[in-house]
């Protein structure tokens, strides 16, 4: 029995010890197991560490933006991104360090003219003969296709504080095009000016070419004109190529809400003036904003509150030239600087009971030229024989977009000043007497336009999807535009006649801005008078139409 006993012991005990060896070589297997799974994951962590050693960190979420945003490049973000507005989460271009976007905008127009052969000022009634050379309009009336704009930006953020832009636009540098909406008018970007030249068309941006203290040989020609001589050859100005340049700083520690800007950039003047041109409502801007539409050298700092409804700008610029000259790309001609101070307020924005206003104000002042003598018309010495002037550029508007029942609606009213003067000798009446000594003018103008988007309607849903991406738009504008040496005071003042124009409008939104068409009509009035003597203005036959063809990427 004992025996028995002992026997059935010493078998449970075998088990165990079996069982436990078992236990202990399966246990030393997963031990082998893990190790080499510890292994294998470190040696994988190693391997991703150099791969991400050899790549570049991307900007810090907070300074990134949508591609939308990029492309779009609407007034909103624009205005919010501090500099970095138009660095996005795309596909990037590889650079050192940071992130670079490349976009740009392409519009091709075509242009359609009414035919006049006689300009604003009336050459025969002027000099008493005809036919006469005087006053020849044909240049001016030429329909054509052009490319308007071929911009291409490169925008650079560095970190989360640094970014970059540089701008470029060749179709800027053509001086002959017929300005839009009136062929007449003097604008900083249409490449000449309506002041009364040898032949009633003016003198183009720089002045007339030629030599003398204003470049006005060919203004004092009588046969010739210095925008003739510019279509019949082809002209350009190399100055325009380059639109912007600057760095910005932004996301400051010790400056909160607030970005500071440094280089060539376009000035923060007027609404429509400081919109992207792509996101124009009509296929160019109103007469009085095209004043604003330029750049200058500076330094800028801009603020922001309340998720964008308060903003502010305050700038310095060098403010070189005379009136309707860019001021871009070019050297200061006095030590003089230009101050410029800048509001928008929103009281509401995207409201769904009361939908969006803006409300703004922008006004630039500062002194321009320089004499090396006392008095530069009579005793002129070896300078820039220009006197110092005091030149302003001031705006105000109101943007509105109602919501509910009137949504897709939206109404824009913006009223402008200008104020600057000419280089002597750059004004030349019909009768070759030149405006030697110009005093300064103030000129006004304004705007008024009211547009309807079918796609953002609330009629949207009823309307046939073709008819979504429609958009009917009218505006009314008027300017003091046209320049003529006073008759009472030939030598120092000026006389300042009115363009009206009256612009009927449809775009067709392909994507949004980012490929449209716009069909623009202008009628275009000129102020006319039936004096006698020097001064003999009429109306021109040059109501227009533009077809413009628009990509922005």
């Amino acid at each position: 029995m004992k025996k028995t006993y002992l026997l059935k012991a010493l078998a449970i005990v075998a088990v165990a010890a079996l069982s436990f060896a078992i236990r202990a070589s399966e246990q030393k297997d997963l031990s082998v197991v893990l190790n080499s799974m510890a292994e294998e994951i470190r040696s994988l962590r190693g391997e991703l560490a150099t791969v991400k050693s050899n790549q570049t960190a991307p900007p810090p979420q907070e300074v990134l933006h949508t591609v939308d945003a990029s492309v779009n490049r609407s007034w909103d973000n624009y205005d919010s991104g501090a500099g970095c507005a138009t660095c996005n989460t795309g596909n990037p271009v590889v650079t050192r360090n940071g992130k670079l976007v490349i976009h740009g905008l392409v519009q091709v127009w075509y242009q359609y003219i009414q035919n006049d052969s006689k300009g604003w000022e009336d050459g025969v009634k002027v000099l008493g003969a005809s036919p006469t050379t005087f006053g020849a309009n044909q240049p001016r009336g030429n329909d054509t296709f052009r490319v308007r704009r071929a911009e291409i930006a490169f925008d650079y953020c560095l970190n989360d504080n640094i970014s970059s832009r540089v701008k470029l636009d060749p179709a800027a540098m053509a001086l002959g095009f017929p300005s839009v909406p009136s062929n007449q008018a003097p604008f900083y970007n249409a490449g000449y000016m309506s002041v009364t030249g040898a032949n009633g068309q003016g003198q183009f941006g720089q002045g007339c070419v030629g030599s003398g203290s204003g470049g006005a040989t060919l203004c004092t020609a009588g046969i010739g004109n210095a925008y003739n001589e510019i279509v019949r050859n082809g002209g350009s100005d190399s100055s325009r190529l380059l639109q912007e340049a600057y760095i910005n700083y932004h996301n400051i520690c010790f400056l909160p809400n607030h970005d500071i800007q440094v280089g060539q950039m376009k000035r923060r003047l007027s609404e429509e003036g400081y919109r992207d041109s792509g996101e124009l409502d009509f296929a160019e801007r109103a007469m009085i904003t095209q004043v604003a539409d330029d750049y200058d050298l500076g330094i800028q700092i801009h603020g922001s509150w309340f998720c964008d409804r308060l903003q502010y700008w305050g700038g310095i610029y060098d403010g070189a030239g005379t009136a309707f000259q860019s001021r871009a790309n070019r050297p200061d001609d006095n030590d003089k600087k230009d101050f410029l101070a800048a509001i928008i307020g929103r009281p509401v924005w995207n409201d769904e009971c009361w939908g969006s206003l803006e409300l703004g104000y922008s006004g630039l002042f500062g002194k321009g030229g320089q004499s090396a003598g006392s008095d530069p018309v009579v005793s002129p010495n070896n300078g820039l024989n220009r006197k110092q002037v005091a030149h302003s550029n001031q705006y105000a508007w109101l943007y509105y977009a109602p919501a509910q029942a009137l949504k897709g609606l939206w109404v824009r009213g913006e009223w402008g000043q200008y104020r600057d003067q000419f280089a002597p000798g750059e004004v030349v009446t019909g009768l070759f007497n030149y405006t030697n000594d110009p005093r300064p003018f103030s000129i006004y103008g304004y705007y008024g336009s009211v547009g309807y988007k079918f796609g953002q309607s609330a009629i949207a849903n009823c309307l046939p999807e073709w008819a979504h991406p429609m958009e009917l738009a009218y505006r009314h504008e008027q300017m003091e535009n046209l320049f003529y040496q006073s008759l009472t005071d030939t030598n120092r003042s000026l006389d300042v006649f009115r363009t009206t124009v009256d612009t009927v409008g449809l775009n067709y939104y392909l994507k949004g801005h980012q490929a449209k068409l716009q069909l623009n009509y202008n009628f275009v009035r000129e102020q006319h008078s039936h004096s006698t003597g020097d001064r003999q203005i009429r109306e021109v036959r040059n109501d227009n139409l533009v077809l413009s063809f628009q990509v922005m990427f």
